[in-house]
């Protein structure tokens, strides 16, 4: 193929992938409260994280899509990492914009029967602020790659948006971990 065809669409291909937003919410900031539709091996439930907060605190992870190949693999490492979580105290959720048929096999197949994926909507992602966008700004309708490690007090202790989902474990369990530490002192 001619090299100067190849230029500008490769130049084009990369416009077409959508980037994430770098507007999530700060750290510090009280957490949006929001009930939705979730799902837990494969059973249908209703996710609220004022509930779950009373428990400990939560790690809000919003991904893109169900079923796509960043995604399953964020799926398949929190579920090995459930157990690392509850030892620390807390509850993970995973949100994006699928519908919860798509959730329900999602919770079964990908997050193998660990933890909840839930409905992210539209007013939840608003809040949130994980709005996922072309180049040109426009939004996909999707949820940019951003794991919130939230606070029993509500506040947000952590944020980390990278579309890359090799670090969302890691860097949520660490805060998660110095919470329970800090709440030892």
């Amino acid at each position: 193929m001619n090299k100067l065809l190849i230029a500008p669409l490769a130049l084009a291909a990369l416009l077409a992938i959508p980037a994430a937003a770098p507007a999530e919410l700060p750290q510090g900031v009280k957490a949006p409260d929001f009930v939705t539709e979730s799902a837990a091996a494969g059973k249908e439930k209703s996710f609220s994280l004022a509930a779950a907060l009373r428990k400990g605190p939560v790690v809000l992870y919003f991904y893109p899509k169900s079923f796509t190949d960043g995604c399953t693999l964020e799926a398949h490492a929190f579920a090995e990492a459930v157990k690392d979580f509850k030892a620390a105290g807390a509850t993970v959720i995973g949100l994006s914009a699928d519908d919860i048929a798509t959730q329900k096999r999602f919770s079964t197949t990908e997050c193998r029967k660990k933890f909840p994926v839930g409905v992210a909507t539209p007013d939840i992602i608003a809040a949130y602020d994980v709005h996922l966008k072309r180049p040109d700004g426009t939004a996909t309708g999707r949820t940019a790659r951003t794991s919130y490690v939230i606070g029993r007090d509500h506040q947000i202790k952590l944020v980390y948006t990278d579309m890359n989902p090799n670090d969302h474990v890691k860097k949520t369990l660490e805060a998660v971990r110095a919470l329970k530490a800090a709440s030892r002192r």
